[in-house]
């Protein structure tokens, strides 16, 4: 018997030998497969490809949002480097600020191009330009004007103004005022940051202090000899060319350009980015806010009704989402929300249109100053506004009117809610509605269901709810 207990131990080494061979096998497998997707371009023999980012128009939410994703697929490819052309008037300090730290942060090299010719890097693409880690611009371009006051391409400021022909600058009627302590202590920051940016690298530190304090613009060859920018290139292949070779230093480490024959993969914003360049509109975060809450209101006044609640509330949560990365001034939305307040209470309370007047005057002020920016392509419509607050004033006044023809109507005497009295169904879902007994509206119920315009008899009265069944038995006329 201990024999024959023995006897299976000699099956365990083959067995043992099948689950290893199985088990290198599976290691080998996963090494041919992985193998690829680690070096895929040693592999082919081909140079690493380009990746082209886009940043066209008002530096906001969407660009950010666009240029990180950018970013993180330019790193996914293993790409040579990162192309950004850049065609901006400016924009909102907060997202210049996120792409120049997502730019320092990439383990890609950056190279900012502006471009095409008439393009401009003006207020927030100075910046951007400057942290790229080679900085190039097509002939009949043109940066600067980085004044945070000015960010979203305004005009440029006093101290930069052109004299006229034989006119003195003391010719001038007023010197320009004095900046208060909040622009100083802008204008302070923005000058550190940039000469932070310069610093790093390795660009022309004094010119972009001016850019700054002075508001002060070159073009691309000027720049180009005044260090402010590495390389002046006519067309996307000639940037490349120059490109090639130049060392960089991106996340500590030193990388050599190889970018002669490399393929150039342009990336386009998806749906998201599409979505949330809509949605951060200014003008369609807050139109998006007041769908927002006067669905909720209308549902509250007429309970039961459902969509305008369901789609008040999908687009308030939309509009907050919105405005979380917009520059909100808390005091404007306070305002705002203030005045549709004051409007609500006069439809609950009548006071003659004072309140109204007052809700209708509180929100136009709130709305004018609901965006902390002057950046031009970040701030409210004025005719949005004025159409938005006329908008408003017709809904109190068809409220208000609604009321006072309520209150003008004759007075049904008697009890018109006993048993076996008529009603008519206003509106009705399931097994309640609304109902219209002796000129008054109530809430009813009914085991079978009704439809609006349908009569029906009372039942009883439970509370404030009237209990009726359908239809209404039809009374013959005597003979």
């Amino acid at each position: 018997m201990p024999h024959s207990r023995l006897r299976p131990t000699p099956r365990a080494g083959p067995v043992r030998g099948l689950l290893c061979a199985a088990a290198w096998l599976w290691l080998a497998a996963a090494a041919l497969v992985l193998a690829p997707a680690q070096a895929p371009l040693a592999a082919s023999g081909q140079p690493a490809p380009v990746v082209m980012l886009q940043l066209q128009g008002a530096v906001g939410p969407a660009t950010t949002e666009y240029l990180r994703r950018g970013l993180a697929d330019a790193d996914a490819r293993r790409a040579a480097a990162v192309i950004l052309r850049i065609d901006t008037p400016g924009g909102l300090a907060s997202s210049m600020r996120d792409i120049v730290r997502a730019i320092i942060a990439s383990p890609v090299p950056v190279i900012g191009y502006v471009a095409p010719g008439g393009a401009q890097a003006a207020s927030a693409g100075t910046y951007i330009l400057y942290a790229c880690h080679v900085a190039a611009m097509a002939p009949g371009t043109n940066l600067g004007a980085a004044t945070p006051v000015q960010m979203g391409g305004g005009g440029q400021a006093d101290d930069n103004k052109q004299h006229k022909p034989g006119e003195r600058a003391d010719d001038q009627p007023e010197p320009p005022s004095r900046p208060d302590a909040h622009e100083r202590k802008a204008v302070n920051d923005a000058a550190a940051f940039i000469r932070s940016l310069a610093e790093l690298r390795g660009r022309n530190v004094e010119w972009a202090e001016e850019a700054v304090r002075g508001a002060a613009s070159l073009a691309a060859r000027e720049a180009q000899q005044q260090k402010v920018i590495d390389l002046v290139a006519s067309d996307t292949q000639d940037l490349l060319n120059q490109a090639h070779g130049r060392e960089v230093r991106a996340n500590a480490s030193i990388i050599t350009l190889a970018t002669r024959d490399a393929s150039v993969i342009e990336l386009q914003p998806d749906w998201r980015t599409r979505v949330l360049a809509v949605i951060t509109d200014p003008n369609i975060a807050y139109i998006l806010l007041l769908l927002g809450i006067y669905g909720i209101l209308f549902e509250m006044m007429n309970p039961g009704a459902i969509l305008p609640g369901a789609l008040g509330a999908v687009a308030l949560v939309t509009a907050l989402f919105a405005l979380n990365m917009l520059p909100v001034s808390y005091a404007g939305l306070g305002l705002v929300l203030l005045g549709i307040a004051l409007m609500a209470a006069e439809a609950f309370t009548p006071t003659l249109g004072l309140l109204g007047a007052a809700g209708v005057a509180l929100f136009a002020f709130g709305s004018l100053f609901l965006y902390d920016t002057q950046a031009a392509d970040f701030s409210l419509s004025v005719p949005l506004v004025i159409g938005a607050a006329a908008a408003s004033a017709l809904l109190l006044f068809l409220i208000f009117f609604t009321a006072l023809r309520a209150q003008r109507r004759r007075v049904v005497s008697g009890d018109s809610t006993q048993a076996g009295q008529p009603v008519e169904v206003l509106s009705w879902h399931g097994h309640s509605g609304l109902v219209r007994a002796g000129g008054e509206t109530w809430q009813a119920r009914s085991e079978a269901p009704l439809a609006p315009g349908q009569q029906a008899v009372i039942e009883s009265r439970k509370g404030l709810v009237l209990v009726v069944r359908g239809p209404a038995p039809k009374q013959e006329k005597p003979a």
